[in-house]
C-alpha cells in the first residue's frame, strides 16, 4: 500500500478539520406530524380558552395547577435547557440536572439535546445565514419582517431540517444519563398532560375536574409557554432596548420579563451569553437567576457566572452597532 502524496495528505487533513454540517438530514414524517400535533392542538386549546372560561368556568384548582406546571416546566427550560445545558452558566449535581432536564421537557419544546443544539446554532449564527429562527431572514421591509416574524415565532418549527447535534451538542451526547433521559422525551410529554389531569381528578374527586385540569393545566399551559418562549425568538430580536453591544439585533423587552422568567432581557444575554443572570441592570426582574442563586445558597450550584463590573464593562465598553 503506497503512502499518500503530500496533496492527498493535505486533503485528508482538510476534511478532518472541516466543520460538521449545520443540519443532519430531515425529520422523519411521523416526527414531523407530531410537531404539528403538539404545536397546533395546544394552540387550538388556547384559542378556545376564552369561550371555555365563559361557558363552563375556570376554577381555583385549574388555575393553581396551571400556574404550578407553568412554573415547573418554564424554569426547566430557562434554568435547565438554556442557562445550564446550553451555556453552562453554572454547575450543579446530577440530581438537579435530571430534574431540570425532565421538567424542561415537560414544556413540550422537544428533547433537551435537540433544544440545546438549536439554541447553540442560533447563537453561533444569530441574525445571519444559518440562524434557525431569525426574524431578519427575509430582509427589513415591512412585508419581509412580517414574514420573518412568523418564521422566528413558530414557522421554523415546521421545517424538516434537523440541527446537527454532533456538531452543536457533542458534550451532551457523551453524557450517558442525559442521553437516556433525552430518549424518553415521549414519556415526559405524555406525563406533562396526564399528571395535571390526574391531580385535578384526585383533588376534585371527579372526572370533570380531571378534564378541566387537562385542558387548562395541560393544553392551555403548554401553548402559553410555547408562545412566551417563541416571543423571545421573534419579538426580542425586533423591538426593545439595546444597552449592550452584541453582534445581532437582540433586544431587552421588559413586558415579557415576568412571564418569561427573565429570558426577555435578551440583549444582555446575547452580549454575554454565559452569564447566569440576564437582567443585569437595576430593577430588571430575573426569576431564573433567583432560582440559581437559591441553588447556590444551599450548595446545589457552584461556579456560577454572575455579572460583575469586569463583565459589564466588557460588553458596555464600545458603541454597539445596530
Amino acid at each position: 500500500m503506497t503512502a499518500p502524496t503530500d496533496s492527498a495528505a493535505a486533503e485528508q487533513r482538510s476534511r478532518r478539520a472541516a466543520p460538521k454540517p449545520l443540519t443532519a438530514g430531515h425529520r422523519p414524517r411521523i416526527a414531523q406530524a407530531l410537531v404539528y400535533l403538539f404545536v397546533i392542538v395546544p394552540l387550538l386549546a388556547l384559542i378556545a380558552a376564552v369561550p371555555a372560561a365563559w361557558g363552563w368556568g375556570l376554577g381555583a384548582v385549574d388555575i393553581s395547577l396551571a400556574v404550578f406546571f407553568y412554573v415547573l416546566s418554564g424554569l426547566g427550560v430557562t434554568v435547565g435547557f438554556h442557562r445550564l445545558f446550553t451555556h453552562k452558566s453554572f454547575k450543579t449535581n446530577r440530581g438537579v440536572q435530571v430534574l431540570l432536564a425532565i421538567s424542561g421537557m415537560s414544556a413540550v419544546q422537544g428533547p433537551v439535546i435537540n433544544w440545546v443544539a438549536d439554541h447553540r446554532r442560533h447563537h453561533a449564527y444569530s441574525d445571519r445565514e444559518g440562524d434557525p429562527h431569525s426574524p431578519w431572514r427575509f430582509g427589513a421591509s415591512a412585508t419581509a419582517l412580517a414574514k420573518g416574524f412568523w418564521h422566528a415565532h413558530m414557522g421554523w418549527l415546521f421545517e424538516r431540517d434537523v440541527t446537527n447535534v454532533d456538531r452543536f451538542a457533542p458534550d451532551l451526547l457523551k453524557d450517558r444519563v442525559l442521553a437516556r433521559i433525552n430518549k424518553l422525551f415521549p414519556l415526559w410529554t405524555v406525563a406533562s398532560f396526564v399528571l395535571p389531569a390526574v391531580l385535578g381528578g384526585l383533588i376534585t374527586w371527579s372526572w370533570w375536574g380531571a378534564l378541566t385540569a387537562f385542558f387548562w393545566a395541560g393544553l392551555v399551559r403548554v401553548s402559553v409557554l410555547h408562545h412566551i418562549t417563541w416571543s423571545v425568538n421573534s419579538i426580542c430580536h425586533m423591538i426593545g432596548e439595546r444597552p449592550f453591544k452584541s453582534r445581532d439585533k437582540a433586544a431587552n423587552f421588559w413586558p415579557l420579563a415576568l412571564i418569561s422568567f427573565g429570558e426577555s432581557w435578551h440583549n444582555s444575554h446575547h452580549a454575554d451569553p454565559t452569564c447566569a443572570r440576564h437582567g443585569v441592570l437595576k430593577g430588571q426582574l430575573d426569576i431564573s437567576a433567583r432560582l440559581i442563586w437559591m441553588l447556590e445558597k444551599v450548595g446545589w450550584a457552584w461556579k456560577v457566572r454572575w455579572p460583575n463590573e469586569k463583565r459589564l464593562a466588557r460588553i458596555s465598553a464600545t458603541e454597539q452597532a445596530h
